[in-house]
């Protein structure tokens, strides 16, 4: 297996030895960031503000700290970029929508403060979709601008697949982490439900809404998360599982359940036989890869996937109702079409109707575990999107591939690994829940065999 690579790709980790011993300082590795923005924004248009003044006293400040060997953490001068539905207290936070144009909360959102403690550079507000579910915005993707980056962590994926950041926030309800760092080439990770702390992100579905990260490297992402999980903590859920300034070891998985899911059905002979080379070279290197066509139990599972995982989008739609149903009232056409088409869904739903989708979904997360356990097999193993991004931007991709994971709220990770023709798409490993340590051991596995990373 051929692994595809990044050329943009800019790596914090990789750096920070440079700034302990002083070859490089973290003002130094800002300009370069600086210099891919002022290089490559004018067509991506991934950002909503910047402030490189901000910045560059920061970068200063860090660069300071680290010649005294006085580093506050292991994100200590790492250039950040946040997505434009999380508070930051110095710069707008306007939801991509037009209802919130300059809207300003005065006040860092959870994961941003944690960042900001830690002496990382709050680079700037990236786009989003409109409340990270609406239209889309006018982000390009960085390996071909007629091509959408995905969805709804556009920004953040095409900052940091273009080489302008080593790492940016995104949120995941139904697949914008991950689809975005598939389509853009970098790495994709959407925690465990609950795991990082969403206090200070504009809300979708409480049971839903993930906190992602999207980076140049898998250490980059870990580090990060890290970070925010060990300075904040996370409400009624404790810390990230693995929490370190290095991502876990890398552990070579003894076995992995492939997926046959319906997104099979959307995706080209290029994207298969990029799959399946991945495949045999995991194969190849000792690990039983099993599916449903070894045993019947994977099938079983397949099939109630299938039958239940479409209650994921009517849970989101029940959970939006506040604060959506306000918003329309006060800001009526100036919330997009498919909000209004969301909260209409919810008035149709009933109590019961909610109850019985958050059973069944209570139901198969029980039955992913068991399955795994049954089997002795680590994690799952399928696509992180049908293939490299679509043409157009009306439309920012299928996210088949991606929604069990979220609908499941298990960690998942989007491995910039496979290609066809020349543009990226990730492999995705999906795991078990408050087990997110163990399935970066096994990411960093892959990573290490088949990049080199």
């Amino acid at each position: 297996m051929k692994a595809w690579r990044n050329p943009h790709i800019v790596s914090f980790s990789e750096a920070v030895a440079d700034f302990r011993s002083g070859r490089q300082t973290p003002r130094d590795f800002l300009e370069r960031c600086i210099a891919q923005v002022e290089k490559c924004e004018s067509q991506l248009q991934a950002f909503v503000t910047l402030d490189f003044d901000a910045a560059r006293k920061a970068a200063d400040a860090s660069t300071r700290r680290y010649q005294a060997g006085q580093a506050l953490s292991s994100v200590d001068g790492c250039p950040v970029g946040i997505k434009d539905i999380m508070s930051t207290h110095d710069m707008p936070t306007q939801m991509g929508s037009p209802a919130f144009k300059g809207w300003q909360s005065q006040q860092d959102a959870a994961c941003v403060h944690a960042l900001r403690e830690g002496g990382a550079v709050i680079f700037g507000k990236t786009v989003t979709t409109e409340f990270a579910v609406g239209f889309s915005g006018p982000t390009t993707n960085p390996f071909d601008v007629t091509r959408t980056p995905g969805g709804s962590s556009s920004g953040s994926a095409a900052a940091v697949g273009a080489g302008m950041l080593p790492v940016a926030l995104g949120t995941q309800t139904q697949g914008s982490t991950l689809r975005p760092a598939s389509y853009c080439g970098a790495v994709g990770f959407k925690p465990t439900l609950g795991a990082l702390p969403m206090a200070g992100i504009h809300p979708l579905s409480a049971t839903s809404d993930h906190l992602g990260i999207i980076g140049a490297t898998l250490g980059d992402a870990w580090r990060i998360a890290s970070q925010i999980s060990l300075r904040m903590g996370s409400p009624g859920y404790g810390f990230l599982q693995g929490a370190s300034e290095l991502p876990p070891a890398a552990a070579k998985p003894r076995k992995l359940i492939r997926l046959y899911t319906r997104g099979w059905s959307e995706i080209d002979q290029t994207t298969a036989e990029a799959f399946e080379a991945a495949v045999r070279a995991i194969q190849q290197s000792g690990v039983e890869v099993v599916s449903k066509v070894d045993d019947p139990r994977i099938a079983a599972f397949e099939d109630a996937l299938e039958r239940d995982v479409d209650g994921a989008l009517d849970i989101v739609a029940y959970e939006m109702k506040w604060p959506f149903e306000e918003y329309l009232t006060r800001f009526g056409d100036r919330i997009g079409k498919r909000i209004h088409g969301l909260v209409k869904r919810a008035g149709e739903m009933t109590p019961a109707d909610y109850q019985q989708l958050l059973e069944k979904r209570s139901a198969i997360q029980q039955r992913c575990r068991q399955l795994a356990a049954d089997l002795g097999a680590d994690c799952y193993v399928t696509l992180a999107s049908s293939g490299p991004a679509i043409t157009g931007f009306e439309f920012s991709g299928s996210r088949t591939f991606v929604v069990y994971g979220s609908w499941l709220g298990f960690p998942s990770f989007s491995l910039p690994l496979l290609e066809s023709d020349g543009l990226p798409f990730g492999l995705q490993l999906l795991g078990l829940g408050d087990r997110d340590g163990d399935l970066c051991a096994t990411a960093h596995w892959v990573m290490r065999e088949f990049s080199g990373n």
